[in-house]
């Protein structure tokens, strides 16, 4: 629980870095695509974000459910892979970092569905 916490704090607090630095760092260095892509990958960030923060709560509870450990670490994975390859991908219009977006967006359903199993299986 406590390391989740810890990781979603430190992730809360990037999102909300990288966003500003978005809003007003790259304002008018890149372009109207990868501004985009940018603000996707910071709100992709901090929804998984809270997420990784409800599976540390809930492990306060629940504490050894492999399930909703295994949910927070794809969570994990799929800002890393997601928001990782998206914020790379602005910077350098590389589309091989776009390939691997979709890799945590996969991730991302995966800590999902975990997360609702476990919901069903515990509650």
């Amino acid at each position: 629980m406590k390391l989740f916490l810890i990781i979603g704090a430190i992730l809360g607090f990037l999102a909300v870095a990288l966003g500003a630095f978005g809003a007003h760092g790259l304002e008018g260095r890149l372009s109207e695509k990868a501004m985009n892509n940018w603000g996707k990958a910071v709100d992709y960030q901090m929804f998984h974000t809270i997420a990784i923060i409800a599976v540390a709560l809930l492990l306060a509870r629940f504490e050894g459910s492999g399930l909703l450990t295994t949910s927070g670490w794809m969570f994990l994975v799929g800002i890393i892979l997601f928001s990782g390859s998206l914020y790379v991908y602005s910077f350098t219009s590389i589309t091989t970092f776009a390939m691997i977006t979709p890799v945590g967006g996969l991730a991302f359903l995966i800590g999902w569905v975990l997360l609702g199993v476990a919901a069903m299986r515990l509650l």
